[in-house]
């Protein structure tokens, strides 16, 4: 199919800049880009409407990024307790979706969606993850989401303190010094 030609209303990452003329494939245009407002189709009329609204659309975005910009030093460096059920290894029993992370972050006081949450993939593990909260197309937030099987345990993750299988692994490689320790080789009385 041939590309369809469009005219960008905001940023979009990846693929350029408000006012750009783009060439994308028709179902990125036709599910995506038109349904969310992001774009126009590039025909004659649409080029003459969108120069005379230019520098109101401009305006209006640099307004919109200006407040993402204030959100995004309030909430910055902003940390959310997902509570998942894991094996003893450490791997969840399903994942940690974009939602979650958005409802978390709901009930932290700050409010995105989930199509704001970017995540590169899914979260399958305990511990803590960086993700990225897209809360304009040019303003982004790292917020860190921590995965745990209790509060208690959220509460030694953000601590740094090791938990599960790996903190176990520890304990016993700890042991085994403070046999060796105690007498070359004899066990102590436990």
């Amino acid at each position: 199919m041939a590309a369809v030609e469009l005219i960008l209303l905001q940023r979009v990452e990846k693929l350029g800049q408000m006012g750009d003329v783009v060439k994308v494939k028709p179902g990125y245009a036709r599910n995506f880009l038109l349904p969310e407002k992001k774009a126009i189709r590039a025909n004659k009329t649409n080029l003459e409407r969108f120069e005379q609204q230019r520098a109101q659309l401009e305006a209006q975005n640099l307004k919109r990024r200006e407040e993402a910009e204030r959100v995004a030093e309030r909430v910055g460096g902003l940390s959310v307790v997902v509570i998942r059920q894991a094996g003893e290894s450490g791997s969840l029993y399903g994942s940690v979706t974009p939602r979650d992370i958005s409802d978390a972050c709901t009930a932290a006081g700050l409010t995105v969606n989930r199509q704001q949450v970017v995540l590169e993939h899914p979260i399958k593990l305990l511990g803590l993850t960086k993700v990225r909260v897209v809360l304009h197309p040019e303003v982004s937030i790292t917020v860190t989401a921590n995965v745990a099987r209790s509060p208690e345990e959220a509460e030694k993750q953000a601590r740094g303190e090791r938990v599960g299988q790996a903190a176990e692994e520890e304990e016993a490689v700890d042991e085994a010094e403070m046999f060796e320790a105690a007498g070359e080789g004899e066990q102590p009385d436990v």
